[in-house]
């Protein structure tokens, strides 16, 4: 629109443009910091695998005699427990022949410390040869780089009660600000003009205008990343979203089954139930790439759980067998094909969050989305910035004119 003297004349913007213009800025002030920690963070922790395979490889990895033959795993779990110091440890077993089996052991500490580290007493991990059942390591996971990078992403360092209620809430602002910033930056009409402004940087501006390209047009491009980022780190810090989740895909309110199966506390004790059970898992679990053993501790009527996964490391594709912790007899198989889409779904979630789900491809994109999640507080806090600058500049500019 012109005006009489030629002069463009700005149309007011619509009640949902401002709208969202409000909502997005005070909602940025107020989680933008949090919302930097965990893109941050979630850089970080997308390649921890990796990272950690060459950090501890002496730890990891063993070299295989010519005939790999491993010892009984309730043989090592011993080993382990001497070293740990611990009544009791999980057990992950592995089917490449070159990886050490992992022996784990956690204590809760106080349920009602402020901080991550007051609320758990150990949690740390031997690393044994299967075949010597010598001991190549043990890493105190309280002190390992990435376990503390993934607890302030999860509940900024603090004991879970009270910390991941901030990190779910601030991402819940944070996918808020998202629908806002789309709104805000949708062009009102797709002349080249317009189409350059929203859709490219314009890398030789000045800075205020770099910035704010970088802001608005990167922002854009990652929004469906960050959104399944942050919808998925939602499902953890808030029970409703999870089950409303849960709902949405199983179509139906209906909770899933539960197993109510327990051991047989009457029942004669056999020698060493833990291999028997793991021998059983082997049969049963022929495709998987490692297998989980969890063994009760202190509860008679407890299971023994092994777990079998198909990925090299990832949670979501495995089957479940259950064993009598006194016999290790088989008591019952449940496979993830059987689960209803919305078990599925919950139980894709880690995966889906850290881009494990679709492999090498995932976690790039993952890091991609958390790297633009991380400096949108930054470019946008500068656009704020910017701006009340210039809103404080402007009166005294305008004292001068009409002295003049």
């Amino acid at each position: 629109m012109m005006s009489t003297s030629g002069k463009k004349i700005k149309k007011p913007r619509s009640r949902a443009r401002k709208v969202a213009g409000f909502l997005h800025l005070w909602l940025g002030l107020a989680s933008g910091i949090v919302v930097l920690i965990l893109g941050v963070t979630g850089c970080l922790y997308v390649f921890q695998k990796e990272i950690s395979d060459l950090v501890y490889h002496d730890q990891l990895y063993v070299k295989p005699p010519a005939n790999p033959v491993t010892l009984s795993v309730s043989h090592l779990k011993e080993i382990a427990q001497k070293e740990l110091n611990s009544p009791n440890v999980n057990v992950t077993t592995y089917t490449d022949p070159e990886k050490a089996w992992e022996f784990l052991y956690y204590k809760a500490g106080d349920q009602d410390a402020l901080t991550f580290f007051g609320s758990v007493d150990a949690y740390k991990s031997a690393f044994i040869n299967p075949y010597t059942g010598q001991v190549t390591g043990i890493i105190d996971y309280e002190e390992n780089f990435f376990v503390i990078v993934k607890y302030l992403h999860w509940s900024l360092l603090l004991n879970t009660k009270y910390g991941q209620p901030i990190v779910a809430y601030s991402t819940l602002i944070f996918v808020v600000m998202l629908i806002t910033g789309m709104i805000m930056w949708w062009p009102k009409n797709l002349k080249r003009n317009n189409f350059n402004k929203s859709f490219k940087i314009k890398w030789s501006a000045k800075f205020k205008r770099l910035n704010y390209d970088l802001h608005n047009v990167p922002g854009f491009y990652a929004m469906l990343i960050t959104l399944v980022l942050a919808l998925t780190g939602m499902v953890w810090g808030m029970s409703w979203f999870q089950s409303f989740v849960y709902v949405v895909a199983a179509q139906s309110t209906a909770a899933p089954q539960q197993n109510l199966l327990s051991s047989d506390s009457t029942a004669v004790a056999v020698n060493k139930p833990l291999d028997i059970a793991f021998a059983t898992a082997r049969t049963h679990f022929k495709d998987a790439k490692r297998i989980g053993l969890f063994y009760p501790e202190g509860s008679k009527s407890a299971l023994i759980s092994a777990y079998g996964y198909r990925g090299k490391e990832d949670y979501w594709d495995m089957d479940i067998l259950q064993f009598d912790q006194f016999t290790g007899t088989l008591l019952a198989r449940e496979n993830f094909a059987d689960k209803n889409n919305g078990e599925k779904l919950i139980s894709m979630n880690y995966d889906i969050h850290v881009g494990v789900v679709l492999g090498l491809t995932g976690k790039i994109l993952a890091f991609i989305g958390s790297f633009i999640a991380a400096s949108l507080p930054v470019t946008g806090f500068m656009i704020w910035l910017g701006r009340k600058k210039k809103k404080q500049v402007k009166p005294a500019t305008l004292l001068v004119v009409s002295a003049v």
